[in-house]
């Protein structure tokens, strides 16, 4: 009997779905989070009784024939590109992305990380870094006499002085797209990776090429909505009941043949 391994591969694909609202729910207050979406697909299928099988001689063939379908699988965990909301922060480091693009960042490793929290900092050295202290790409310093820090929408950054006038340009703070932003990968700290599915970073400005702008003093709540992932746990969990039912009543039935006398 091969309900007993269907059922079964449908109960851990429920419970890899309740993973995946979990932790959208987890990082509801996460910046820049966007929400994941569990998607399956359906296992090989048994050929009892092929389709289109001649079954007699004058050449009448089988209309759907016999398959057996043997379960399901995980087939990806997609994330769900949306724009989140812009809350004010009113920090002079901390900006949002409206539209498509990412930060980039050097990590420890040399290697450069995406990400859209723009919660960003500044190190000892006045150099403007992540959350985590990664250095933002191209490294931009903030002198150490500066009053106070403008990002336009293109993001130039211009530093103002007590005894100046006018603002000093001190450089530009790039965006970066991917042709295909579901293929990067996400390694935490809000950080992504570039990958073969995700085609190479396109570094551009701000406002140009299809990315997005900057606006400065806010931050991009995460794009989880509550209601559906909540929506989408209840679904979950009547699956993994039905599944479950199903190994019950396939276990009565093995156990109805091994009382047979």
């Amino acid at each position: 009997m091969k309900a007993l391994q269907i059922a079964a591969s449908g109960m851990a694909a429920q419970q890899m779905r309740v993973d995946v609202v979990s932790n959208n729910l987890a990082n509801m207050s996460t910046t820049g989070y966007n929400a994941r979406r569990a998607d399956f697909a359906d296992l090989h299928y048994q050929q009892m009784a092929r389709p289109g099988t001649i079954t007699s001689e004058d050449g009448t063939m089988l209309p759907t024939g016999i398959q057996i379908g043997l379960g399901v699988r995980p087939a990806s965990v997609s994330v769900v590109l949306a724009q989140g909301s812009l809350t004010a922060t009113q920090g002079d480091l901390d900006v949002a992305i409206e539209g498509r693009g990412y930060i980039e960042v050097t990590l420890p490793s040399g290697a450069s990380g995406y990400t859209r929290d723009g919660a960003l900092k500044r190190s000892a050295d006045g150099e403007i870094v992540d959350s985590e202290g990664h250095p933002v790409a191209p490294g931009i310093t903030i002198p150490d006499d500066a009053r106070s820090i403008a990002i336009n929408n293109a993001g130039e950054i211009y530093a103002y002085f007590g005894d100046r006038v006018e603002p000093e340009l001190l450089g530009q703070l790039n965006l970066v797209g991917f042709t295909n932003e579901k293929g990067l990968e996400a390694i935490g700290s809000n950080l992504f990776l570039e990958t073969g599915a995700s085609g190479p970073p396109n570094v551009g400005t701000p406002g140009v090429d299809g990315l997005g702008t900057l606006r400065q003093g806010y931050l991009e709540e995460s794009s989880v909505d509550s209601v559906r992932e909540i929506t989408e746990l209840i679904k979950a969990q009547r699956g993994y009941e039905l599944n479950a039912k199903v190994i019950t009543a396939a276990d009565q039935m093995l156990g109805a043949t091994t009382q047979v006398r």
